[in-house]
């Protein structure tokens, strides 16, 4: 009796149940009663949810007339079917991998109960499987790498069929992604050992704290799901973000232009004109006095003006490319002079806001208009052969779509440009927080970065559509079919010297899409590739003492050769830019008082950037 107590014992204390009866505890619920009452109080909570979703759509404020996502999925998958199907043995071929990779991972959950490893460890940056039980307890590791092993199929399956154009390719690894990031056991309560403790410690508590701030998320989104990030009560606009000293000295229909003012006796002779992209707001640049860009360009002697572009309403419909250039970049070039009384100009485009200042002096170019004289582009696409992970949302199909909701109300929702960034990095952006927010019924913790990502901007109807047509579609700028003003607008018109900052990892502005972007100016080029992202990389003040970036050649040939051959510089790219102005003119003049020439309508950051929907 003795030797078949200890037996018990360690079966009980085996690999795939290592504490024994003290682990299964965790996962017991000690008060079915008040268990069972929350998941009704949950359910509740969920009605409130759906009623947020269905009122905008039964009163017609919202209707779901975008491409059919899931129909475009099923478009491309059955290009890939076609494929495996084609031949039986292709098929079958496919099926015995899967099988055979099931059969491995049930082989060795059979051996880890004599204390083996797993079979598929996880990637081991992997922060959804960090807690010791997705090792430890049998269940759960089980699920852990049958899902490794499906997605890693999945995976190989698109990249195993021929055939395919990359366009195609390019939509097929996007929609695996999805689908795997989507069905992984970490995102679960049943499946997860760690939201399964949480749930059954609180008596499933969370599930009704997740649920009610789901239900207010569909709200805020006015009938879509406006994701929290961040925790929207601890910043404000203009007290803790965006706080650079300034006055707005300028506002049309489409913009405010922001003067800075100076803190320095002596400012550089060519003021800086900054135009960023409309998709989001400007404050990217400001977030905060260790991060501003502009703080830190006003502080090298910068005399720093902003165009704070307008979250459009209906009135701004018909607003498109001609109108922003007229109303945004020469009305704020109008601006620059009469306040500071220099008629040249450094400008610095981010993102879109940078193709529409490439498009801009191409058409300069034609009116004479010559008051820029170098230009800093800021991971800025003017090719869009090799575009980034957006393309997978630009068809024929999809923009036709996309125009005919947006002429509806005059402008695409803020929210719909936000979920498409997310879900290009869904495993980062989407599921954490969906976890976090809606299981956990945590609120995120505050970010700076991640409000900003959230505080959306709608897009105005023309301008969008145009954006989306000449550039993602026909990529008409580099091939000299772009039309704006009664013109046709060529690149290598464009003369003034060029500083082209690239980053590494940019999904949405890949650097070798920048690279090949530069052999199209006409006049002087330096391309430069920053470490890490579209947005850190770009945003790396020097103090902060990160990352690095390359510079070398003239951007010609083969964009891996000109990597190989580039000097690495560890930290900021700023003081290299910095350089590079001064460079082309280090003239000074004493410090323009702001508000003087021309009188101020507001303070800094203006009254654009605060407005949401």
């Amino acid at each position: 009796m003795a030797e078949r107590g200890k037996q018990d014992d360690e079966t009980k204390r085996s690999p795939g149940n290592p504490n024994g009866d003290q682990a299964l505890d965790q996962y017991l619920v000690k008060d079915p009663q008040r268990f069972a009452l929350n998941l009704a109080r949950t359910i509740e909570q969920a009605g409130k949810a759906a009623a947020a979703w269905a009122a905008p759509r039964e009163s017609g404020e919202l209707r779901d007339q975008l491409a059919d996502p899931a129909a475009d999925m099923v478009k491309t998958f059955n290009k890939l079917t076609e494929f495996w199907l084609a031949e039986p043995t292709r098929a079958l071929e496919a099926q015995t991998r899967l099988f055979g990779g099931f059969m491995d991972v049930w082989a060795n959950s059979i051996r880890r109960m004599g204390g083996e490893q797993p079979a598929v460890p996880p990637p081991p940056a992997d922060k959804r499987f960090a807690d010791p039980e997705w090792a430890d307890n049998a269940f759960f590791s089980f699920l852990r790498e049958a899902w490794l092993v499906t997605s890693r199929w999945a995976s190989d399956l698109v990249e195993q069929t021929e055939g395919l154009d990359e366009n195609t390719r390019q939509k097929a690894r996007f929609y695996v992604k999805q689908l795997t990031t989507a069905a992984s056991p970490a995102n679960f309560v049943l499946t997860n050992p760690e939201l399964f403790k949480e749930t059954v410690a609180s008596h499933g508590e969370n599930l009704i704290r997740g649920m009610k701030m789901l239900a207010e998320d569909i709200q805020a989104g006015h009938g879509e799901v406006k994701l929290r990030q961040s925790d929207p009560t601890r910043f404000k606009v203009g007290e803790n973000l965006a706080t650079t000293p300034g006055k707005v000295v300028a506002r049309s229909a489409v913009a405010e232009i922001i003067q800075y003012e100076p803190t320095t006796d002596k400012v550089l002779k060519r003021p800086l004109l900054i135009s960023p992209p409309w998709i989001n707001k400007f404050y990217i640049l400001d977030l905060n006095a260790e991060k501003s860009f502009i703080r830190w360009a006003v502080e090298q002697g910068h005399s720093v003006f902003v165009i704070s572009w307008v979250n459009p309403n209906e009135s701004h419909g018909r607003l498109g490319w001609e109108d922003y250039i007229e109303q945004g970049l020469v009305f704020g070039l109008d601006a620059v002079e009469k306040a500071t009384g220099a008629r040249e100009v450094n400008a610095v485009g981010y993102c879109v806001g940078g193709t529409l200042l490439a498009a801009a002096l191409a058409l300069f170019a034609k009116t004479g208009e010559d008051r820029i004289k170098t230009v800093t582009f800021l991971t800025t696409q003017v090719d869009f052969t090799y575009a980034g992970d957006l393309k997978i949302f630009v068809d024929e199909e999809q923009v036709t779509a996309l125009e005919q909701a947006m002429a509806q109300k005059g402008f695409l929702e803020g929210t719909r440009m936000a979920t498409a960034f997310n879900m290009l990095r869904s495993s980062e952006l989407v599921w954490p927080y969906v976890v976090n927010n809606y299981v956990r019924g945590k609120a995120p913790l505050p970010f700076d970065l991640l409000y900003w990502n959230s505080d959306s901007t709608r897009m105005a109807a023309a301008n969008h559509s145009f954006y989306l047509r000449n550039c993602y579609l026909e990529n008409n700028l580099t091939a000299g079919r772009m039309e704006l003003g009664g013109r046709t607008l060529r690149l290598s018109d464009v003369k003034v010297p060029v500083y082209n900052l690239a980053t590494k990892e940019d999904h949405i502005a890949p650097a070798r899409s920048v690279f090949l972007g530069c052999r199209f100016f006409g006049g002087e080029v330096d391309y430069v590739m920053a470490g890490s992202g579209h947005i850190a990389g770009v945003v790396n003040p020097p103090a902060a003492g990160k990352y690095q970036f390359w510079s070398g050649d003239k951007p010609e040939g083969d964009f891996d050769a000109w990597v190989a051959a580039a000097k690495e510089t560890k930290g900021s790219w700023w003081p290299h830019w910095h350089k590079w102005i001064t460079g082309h003119d280090a003239r000074t003049v004493a410090a323009p008082r702001v508000g003087e020439s021309l009188p101020a309508l507001a303070e800094a950051p203006g009254d654009y950037v605060r407005v949401r929907y």
